[in-house]
């Protein structure tokens, strides 16, 4: 015990970079709607469980040259292309990580109709660092999200209108 009240600078060095490195002290949530780097869609991110999920909720051009809803036309699921694209899951299952970042699940990519792996990394308030990667986070592809307007007006999903 008297050894550490010799170096107690050493002692307060060593606690406040423990505090550093717990999930709590550097998290940023990062729930809320989240407008993408291209402009053309927004996502509402939001806790399904103690993972945080998100899904496609605003679309620039929400339908198709016809006026009609936006399919998800490029799912390796047959049975899921006839559904609006508006509503889609788009990241599942991430995990708060020691450094205050979201890490562990995947984001889906509806044009493609693939799934990487996604990491979510608050830079502020405002933005949000998503990097969709496979196996190596270094070799994928890192774009900023801003936070939505609050009035920004969500499309509906045939999943929401049925559960209203």
């Amino acid at each position: 015990m008297a050894i550490l009240f010799k170096f107690p600078g050493v002692v307060a060095m060593a606690a406040f970079a423990v505090l550093l490195q717990t999930p709590s002290a550097q998290a940023r949530d990062v729930t809320g709607v989240w407008m993408t780097d291209d402009g053309q869609g927004a996502v509402e991110i939001a806790p399904c469980g103690s993972k945080r999920c998100g899904r496609l909720v605003w679309l620039k051009t929400p339908n198709d040259s016809a006026g009609r809803p936006l399919r998800d036309g490029n799912n390796p699921d047959p049975a899921a292309r006839q559904k609006p694209v508006c509503g889609v899951q788009i990241i599942k299952d991430v995990e708060l990580q020691r450094d205050g970042s979201w890490d562990g699940g995947s984001v889906y990519d509806p044009e493609e109709g693939k799934s990487y792996s996604v990491m979510l990394k608050p830079i502020s308030n405002d933005n949000l660092e998503v990097t969709g990667y496979l196996g190596i986070k270094s070799f994928g592809e890192t774009m900023t999200w801003t936070r939505a307007p609050a009035d920004l007006k969500k499309c509906q999903s045939d999943t929401a209108q049925k559960a209203r």
